[in-house]
Formats: C-alpha cells, structure tokens, sequence
C-alpha cells in the first residue's frame, strides 16, 4: 500500500481561488478592498523573501498590499507606534510582523500591540484565549492550513483519535484546539513523552510538529492514517554534490508513505498553505470589520 500524497501546493491554489472570488465580490457589490499590512524590521534574507512573496500573492488575489521595512536598529517605541497607525487605519484589515524580531524588541509585546481583529496570525493572547474557549477568533495559519486540508480529506473529523506532536504556540496547541473543535479525540504529544512511539500508533491523524528531521518513523504510523508533516529541516545532501541540502519533515517520508493512508510532503504540502491562509484571514478579518458575510470553506 502506498499512501494518498495530500498536494498542499494545489490545494493552496484552489483556496487562493475562493478567496480571490470573494475578493472580487466584496469589490464589486460593498466597494470593499480588503488590505494586508506587512511589518518587516531589518534586513533578514528569508525573511525578505517571505514578506516578498507575501506581497505578490496579496496583489494576485486582489487584495492590497502594505510593506513597511524597518532598520534592524529601529526603537520599539517606533515600532510600536506605527503599529498604533495601522491599527487606526481603515484601509488595513490584517497586520502581520514578521518574526523572529531583532534581539532589543519584546516579541509578545509587539504581538500583543495589534489590535486582535486584524491579527491574522492569530498569536495575540485574546485570540489565543477566544480559540481556546471554542469561540471567534483569528486563528494562526499553518494550524488553519492543517485543518482545511484534513476536512477535505475526512469529510467529518468527528470522533476520530488526533496525535499532535509539539506543543508550541504557533501549531501545536493551536491545532490541537482546532481538532477538539472539529469533535476529534486529542492528545498533545512531544519529545518527552513517554511511550511516544505507542501514542502515536493508536492515532488516525498524526500531526507533526516538533521540529526533528525525520523523528517520526513510519512503524510510528497505524495503517491508513493521516499524517500531515508540519516539519521544515535541513539536511545535508552529499548526494546532490558537495555542500548541498534538502528540505525533509518531522516524519520519515519513505517509511511513512508504505503505511499512511494520506501524507502530506516536505515540501509541497503543509508550507504553500500557510500563505494561503494567511490570505483567508485578511477576507475573513476584512468582512467581520464590515459586518459582511465570511467567505464559506476559509475559516475554521
């Protein structure tokens, strides 16, 4: 048996679709452009890249974009108050700072300065504490991501047993609220738990999220489950040549893919949709501002 492969890359695009239809509308029929506002502090090349794609694939679904770079020595007096403006602004319906910060900057409480309506990452506390008590909230990408593609795979996620392995504030927890929510049987599982390899196999959905090259083998997996793989490492790669790396997940795909019933690779699975939600969030953050309907299928 060999698994189901889940192509996030082409289930990315299908959302950016909806959310680019739904754009269209809330142009033409409420003269609404939902905006997208950027923070960037510094000059980090990934981050650049990011905030770069970013940017292109607001434009492509009609949306407005707003990049604001910052020195990487700016005052987070300064920071703090442009964040004040784009929180007045009217014409911005999601902000997003890019992280990590530099060192001198408070992380939470830069966070923690966007207003929660328009904090399409879904970290500050009250979206955080809204989530977790099964009320609306922003919710955080890649957990988002995670679920859409897991309703579209299960129809019904409704008592079926979920491992999440990691326990951070950006997937895990968040997912495993996501998945309570969707009447799944949840345990949060991590590096120091034990029996780990047991836990695991008695689950039909295993997300991955503990950031260890290949740390789950497939003799982990239960026959026919779904596993979706959250991990980004790199790896050396003698094999393409000397100094050369690959990207892998937090699940061994080769041995995984024999047992799982789906599986979503690294990469080209959980990562294309990150964005895509992030896109689903502004619409979602921009009709809740309006008082309008929210786009079907792009919320949690």
């Amino acid at each position: 048996m060999s698994a189901k492969l889940i192509d996030g890359k082409a289930f990315a695009a299908t959302v950016r679709e909806k959310v680019a239809a739904h754009v269209a509308r809330l142009k033409e029929v409420h003269g609404v452009t939902p905006g997208l506002a950027v923070v960037l502090v510094g000059d980090d090349p990934a981050s650049e890249v990011y905030v770069r794609s970013k940017g292109k694939l607001t434009v492509d679904v009609g949306m407005n974009s707003y990049e604001h770079k910052l020195p990487v020595d700016t005052p987070e007096a300064d920071l703090l108050a442009l964040i004040d403006r784009l929180n007045e602004d009217r014409d911005v319906h999601g902000i997003l700072v890019q992280l990590p910060l530099p060192d001198h900057l408070d992380e939470s409480l830069v966070i923690n300065a966007i207003d929660p309506a328009k904090d399409v990452d879904g970290f500050h506390i009250s979206n955080v504490g809204l989530l977790a008590t099964g009320q609306e909230s922003m919710v955080p990408c890649t957990p988002l991501g995670c679920l859409m593609m897991l309703r579209d795979h299960h129809g019904s996620l409704s008592g079926l047993d979920a491992v999440v392995i990691g326990r951070s504030n950006i997937v895990g927890k968040p997912m495993a609220q996501l998945l309570l929510g969707d009447s799944c049987t949840v345990t949060i599982a991590h590096s120091r738990t034990k029996n780990l390899p047991d836990v695991v196999r008695r689950a039909d959905i295993v997300v991955a999220a503990v950031g260890r090259a290949n740390f789950v083998p497939g003799d982990w997996i239960k026959p026919g489950a779904t596993v979706i793989d959250v991990g980004i490492n790199r790896i050396a790669a003698p094999e393409k040549g000397e100094g050369k790396s690959r990207l892998v997940g937090d699940v061994d795909f080769g041995s995984a893919s024999l047992v799982a019933g789906a599986i979503t690779p690294v990469p080209g699975g959980v990562g294309p949709m990150t964005i895509a939600c992030l896109l689903a969030n502004t619409v979602t953050a921009c009709c809740r501002a309006h008082g309008l309907a929210e786009p079907k299928g792009l919320t949690a």
